[in-house]
This record gives structure tokens, sequence and C-alpha cells, in this order.
């Protein structure tokens, strides 16, 4: 097929089909399937009935051997199919192939792979698929989650009111994107009774101490009786509103629109056959409808986030009389000037929906959902309360333990905690080494085989993109261990505009990791890994080094250990295959329970690495702060000559530095807070980054970026709490870091 035929086509959906796994897209005649490997070296596989591919745009590469996907086709699918295979494992980064198609139906596409061993570097890793559609075709719904109870169209500009039995779920969909849709739930029992108990957005928003309920810890509404009425299971934008009414005719009329449709008056027609009183203005939930308090109290709006197919998916908590509208608003941004239709579908509550927000590492990247790491059903056993960070299920704290206990577990003896989330990515290649050296602050040249460094990645104008840590793997092999998904396509647009061979493979995915810290943390591991004679042991590993082995004896389950961690004490960290994850968590608890090994928690881990004067993306720095202003100096060392990304920029910085990353010792019990301000007498002169009470030390503690003239240890300097003026907590800059300034503790 000519590559021409994608002009003037409209991407009807993008979907990531994740390394190693397959799934099914429906498409119709004339539709084009768009391939797309980000990474490179990923065979894929497009399954189709037998006639179903009108063309294609590149021939068949390979031939695959894979019966598992043949086997997922002939359970889900049956029938005859032929097979596309665009992509091998010599295929180079962002290559795209087009299927147009001959007939209505659904195919099967599969990123086939092996699962990676932590010591390889061969993960399989993700593709996306885009579905271009012709540019007259209209609106197209996405499948459904499963087969639907009810299947409900809301037309653009009215309502519908529907029934939902206790424990269904209600899929709201916006099927165009930026379309707004408020949303009402009543108890049908107590309506039957004459008794009205809708949602109330002000009960909502007290009990689960939020704005706006979201999947996870804060995600139920309320009615006035304080009784919970539906649960949000899984959010593909996170961005609504709950504190405003749907649109009504005063709206309109003050706006000089009389007449105008409006949410409360469809709503009205809607609900009064279910004995619901009428109101001239509707309390809802705005679902998709992007509103924002600003500091000064004025509440703003603009078009809403919502890509077309976006849903939010509630499970009703009580039989329920709902109402779901399409906002007939389109004199204003509220759904970019054009009100469009929504869907609602209601599932069996026998279903399983896992709980789940959608994160976009670029506004064009594919929605990727909230996933559980392979420690997720251990820590759970240990009583885990999850909450989402960066696209995982990670324990905020544990039932039974709670911060504090889990704290002093790490400062006295032990703790175990899931730090999967981290982003990691494999770099191969003759040039691997030169990409990296370019890429980072430090001088890669100098790190041997089994080292790692902890690193900047800046952006030109000497703005931070991120830190993290670099694992040479083999001589021209390494690992970049990072927070932003973003370091990935940021390293393959570097190596493309410097022509070097080099292969840039996200591992995240295939490679997941517990942190063991403490004074006892090597206790309890140095008798339970095997490392062969070519690795040192783990008693033996230093700081900033790594080894591989076996936890378990000599068969046991491969690990990679390294002798890093986020605490500021002595500890490791344990890599492994998520498959084997469970077992790498039961083995090292088992044997750490003697010594009084404990969980710990994200709330936990902030107090100790703000002790530590550990930084932390979007606190103590972000594109607008350098690595001098986020405290990490010594990450730039002005002993590196080989030009890097942001050089220039930050040697200037350097020599004239305009504002520091400090501690500072706060003289109160009061609540110290992240973006607290500052100040020197009446001049606002920096603001606190990160803040805790520290248990070790017996007081409030504080990080905080402030004007290079002020850094100077013993400085006073104030915290402005309410508005910066009425209330100050005296502070002084202190020794950074405040717990083991020497590190001696890290280093033992």
């Amino acid at each position: 097929m000519d590559r021409n035929d994608l002009v003037g086509r409209n991407v009807r959906s993008c979907n990531l089909v994740a390394g190693g796994s397959a799934r099914f897209l429906s498409v119709r005649a004339g539709d084009i399937v768009r391939l797309v490997g980000p990474d490179g070296g990923q065979p894929v596989v497009l399954l189709a009935p037998a006639g179903m591919i009108a063309s294609t745009s590149v021939p068949d590469g390979m031939v695959l051997h894979a019966a598992e996907i043949a086997a997922v086709w002939d359970r889900e699918a049956g029938g005859a199919f032929e097979t596309f295979v665009p992509f091998d494992r010599d295929t180079p980064a962002g290559m795209s192939a087009d299927v147009a198609i001959g007939r209505d139906g659904r195919v099967l596409v599969a990123a086939p792979g092996a699962a990676m061993a932590p010591s390889e570097q061969n993960p399989p890793t993700a593709i996306t698929v885009e579905l271009h559609v012709a540019p007259d075709e209209g609106d197209r719904l996405p499948d459904p989650l499963a087969p639907p109870v009810q299947d409900l169209h809301v037309p653009a500009a009215s309502a519908r009111a529907y029934r939902v039995k206790k424990g269904d779920y209600i899929q709201i969909i916006d099927i165009s994107g930026r379309q707004c849709s408020d949303f009402l739930a009543f108890d049908a029992g107590a309506l039957a009774e004459g008794r009205e108990y809708g949602l109330d957005a002000t009960a909502t928003r007290t009990a689960m101490g939020h704005a706006m309920p979201m999947p996870g810890l804060h995600a139920k509404f309320f009615d006035v009786r304080n009784h919970a009425l539906v649960e949000i299971i899984q959010d593909t934008v996170g961005r609504h509103d709950a504190f405003l009414t749907a649109c009504s005719a005063k709206y309109y009329d003050d706006a000089g629109y009389p007449g105008h449709d409006n949410c409360s008056d469809n709503f009205n027609r809607e609900l009064g056959p279910f004995g619901v009183a009428a109101r001239a203005a509707w309390p809802a939930i705005n679902f998709f409808y992007n509103t924002a308090v600003l500091p000064c109290g004025t509440i703003t709006m603009d078009e809403p986030w919502s890509r077309p197919g976006d849903y939010v998916l509630l499970q009703a908590k009580t039989d329920l009389i709902c109402a779901s509208s399409s906002c007939a608003d389109d004199i204003d941004a509220a759904n970019a000037w054009h009100p469009t239709d929504i869907q609602v579908r209601i599932y069996d509550g026998h279903h399983h929906f896992p709980r789940a927000t959608a994160r976009r590492m670029t506004p064009d990247s594919p929605p990727v959902m909230t996933r559980d790491s392979g420690f997720h059903h251990a820590a759970a056993a240990r009583g885990a309360r999850f909450v989402e960070y960066k696209g995982f299920w990670l324990p905020e704290s544990y039932t039974g333990y709670g911060p504090i206990a889990e704290y002093w577990a790490c400062r006295r003896v032990a703790c175990v905690m899931d730090l999967s989330a981290l982003r990691k990515f494999e770099i191969l290649g003759p040039d691997a080494e030169e990409l990296l050296q370019y890429a980072v602050t430090r001088d890669i040249r100098k790190l041997a085989v089994g080292q790692v460094v902890y690193t900047a990645l800046c952006y030109p104008h000497g703005g931070m993109l991120d830190d993290g840590t670099i694992f040479r793997m083999g001589p021209q092999a390494f690992r970049l261990v990072c927070g932003d998904e973003y370091c990935g396509p940021w390293l393959r647009a570097l190596a493309t505009e410097r022509g070097l061979a080099v292969s840039i493979r996200a591992s995240t995915d295939q490679l997941h990791n517990i942190a063991l810290q403490g004074p006892l943390s090597r206790d309890i591991l140095a008798p339970l890994v095997f490392t062969p004679a070519a690795q040192p042991t783990v008693a033996a590993l230093k700081w900033f080094r790594f080894t591989i082995g076996r936890l378990g004896g000599e068969h046991g389950i491969p690990v990679v250990i390294s002798r890093t961690g986020y605490t500021g004490e002595l500890g490791f960290e344990i890599w492994c295959h998520p498959a084997t994850a469970g077992a790498v968590w039961d083995i090292v608890w088992t044997a750490g329970q003697p010594h009084g090994l404990a969980p710990l928690g994200l709330t936990a881990l902030d107090m100790v690495r703000i002790e530590a004067g550990l930084i932390f993306a979007d606190y103590e720095f972000c594109a607008e702060t350098d690595p001098f202003e986020a405290g990490i100096g010594f990450a730039v060392p002005a002993s590196k000559t080989d030009d890097f990304v942001g050089a220039a920029a930050l040697a200037t910085r350097r020599a004239h530095p305009l504002r520091r990353l400090v501690g500072l010792d706060v003289a109160s019990n009061d609540t110290v807070s992240h973006g607290d301000p500052v100040y020197q007498g009446r001049a606002q002169v920096g603001v606190v980054t990160s803040a805790t009470r520290s248990p070790v030390l017996g007081c409030s503690i504080a990080l905080a970026r402030i004007d290079a003239s002020l850094s100077a240890p013993g400085t006073g300097l104030e915290i402005g709490k309410l508005d910066g003026q009425q209330k100050r907590l005296v502070a002084q800059v202190a020794r950074f870091p405040a717990y083991d300034p020497e590190k001696a503790r890290v280093r033992a």
C-alpha cells in the first residue's frame, strides 16, 4: 500500500501492546492499522481472519514460531488466519508498518518475547498500535470492557436516567473527546420510600480529604448521610470537577442566551418519573469538566483534557437511580464550543476490573493504565495500603506497622520496600558509552564494569530532566535507572541526532526491584545469595557496586544485587523479573523476621530520604532547576572535559549560583509543607521543597531552595504560614544532610 494513504485520515485510537503480550483490536473495512516500534528490535505479529488484510506497507520480514499467539487466536477468535510480521530483532527504533483492512472484524496484535533475566539486556518492549479511519467517518465507540448489561446513548445536549444494581459497574465514555458529562446518583431504596439521598460533593470532599475522588484510597462518593453511593474504579482522564453545579437556565440567561438547553432541566425531565423533585440547578459530579481553583480563590475553566474514548468506570455501592448528561454548553470552552455525544455502559458486578488511572508519557503517547508490581501480592499480604505512584500501585504504609514503626525499622534494624516504579533502560552498542558521556553530567568513561554511578540528566539550558543511576553491565552495555519514562525517547533522539550506533530499550516491565535497607540489611541478605566465582559476594560488595547471582542457592532465582538505596542507611536493591518477585520477597521476608525486618511504605520513605538530604523530582528539582540548585552539584564534576548536554549553561550557573538547596532546622512543632515560602524579614527569599518531623532528631526539618547569599549554615530565616505574613516559624540554615552528614552509615 502507498504510505500516502494515511493523509487526511483521523487517528481514532492509539493503544500500547506491552512487550511479551497481545491484544485484540476491532476494525472496519477501509481502516488502516499502523504498527510502530518505538524501541526497535521488537518482533511484531498481526493475525487476521483469512482474507481480511487488503494490503500492507512492507513485506513479511521473518518466520516467527509463536504457538502461544496462535493459541490466543484460537481461544478468542478461532478459524483460519493470515499472519503479517513487519518487524524482527533487527528492525531500527521508530519504524512503522501499515495494514489496510478489507472487511469488518478483529485483528490480534502481538509483541512476542521471552522473560528477561535481570543480568540480561534483551527485554521484549512495547509497540504502539494506531487505528486510522476515513476522514469523513463519524464517532466510533471503543470496544466494551465486557458484555454490557445496558448500552445507553446520550445525544449531545441531552440526558438519560437509568437504574443500576448494587455491585454493577457504570462506564461513562466521552466518545469524541472534550465533552463534559454531569452525573447524578440516588439511593434507589430510599427514593422508593420518598426520601431523596443523592451524591453530595461537600460530604465527599470532607470524607475523602480530596477535591476529586480517584481510584485508590480516595475513590468513593458519599451522600449527606455519609453513605457511599459509588466508587471510582478506573479513570483515563484524571481531570474532573466535583464542586460546581450542572449548567442551568440561569447560567445561559445571565450570559444572554435565554431558552438555551441546559443539563439541569434535562435532568429534571429524566428524573421526574422516578420521583425526584426538580431543581433549578443540580449539584453534580462534572466528569471531564476542566476546572481549577486559583490561589486567590477564583474558579477557572478551560477545554477538557479528555480525548476520544476516554472514560470513567464506577461501581455502585447500593441500588441506584442514576442520570448522565451530555453537557449542552456551546458558549464557552467547557466542551470545546461543540457539544458531542456520551455513551453509558453498565456491566454486571461479577466482572473484575482492576483499579487504575491512565498515564501518558507525552501528550500524543498511548495511555497506560496503573499496574501492579511483581511484589504487589506479597505486600498486600502484609497489610499494604496502596497509592498510585508513576503508573504503579505502591504501598503507602502497612496496617499493623504504620509510618513511624516502619521508619524506626529502617533506622535501627532493616526494612524492605517496593521501588519497581523506577524506569529502567538497557543501553547497548558500540557507541553506548559515547551516548551516555554526552547525555549525562557524570564522566561515564571512568565507570568500570560492575560499578554504579549517580548522575543528573539535563536539558541544554541546564535545567534537570531527571536524576538516576547508571549500571555498567559490560564494556558496551549500560542500564539507566531513573524516574521519568521520557528519558528513553530523549536518549534515542540524542543518538539519532549524533548518528550513534546504540539501542535504547525500555526494561521497566521486565525488571522489578525491592530495596532492603538498614543496619542489619547485609546480615539478612548475604547468606541468601549465591554468587559465582567471577562476581563479588554480597558481604564484599562495596558502595555503588553490583553483583550478579541467585537467591536461594546455585540453582535459585536469578537476581542482580546493587549496594544502592534511597534512605541514607546501609542497604541493597534486589532486581528480578516480575514473575519471580513474589518468591524473592518471601525469601527475604522469612530470613529477616528473626532480625525484626519490617515493610516500609512511601510515607516512611519520604521521612528517611528527607533526613538523608536525598532529592525528589518535582520537589527538589524540575526543568527550571539545575543540579547545583537541587543540591547535587557533586554530580557535575568540574573535571569532566568532554562536552555534554547543558555543559555551557552549567558552567555559567556553577560560577554564578542564584539559589542553593539547604537544610533547615525549624524551631517549632508546627507542620511545614512543600511550597511554604521562606522569608528574611519581609522579603521572600526561597521556598520549602520538602519537610518532615524527624523522629531520630526530635525536631522538624526541611529542605529549602533559597537565595545563594543566605545559604551559609547558621543563617536565620522564617517559614511563612497562612498568608506568609501572619504566622512565621523560626528556622535556621543547618548542616546538610541533617542525618549522618558524613554518610558513614551508608558507607559502612
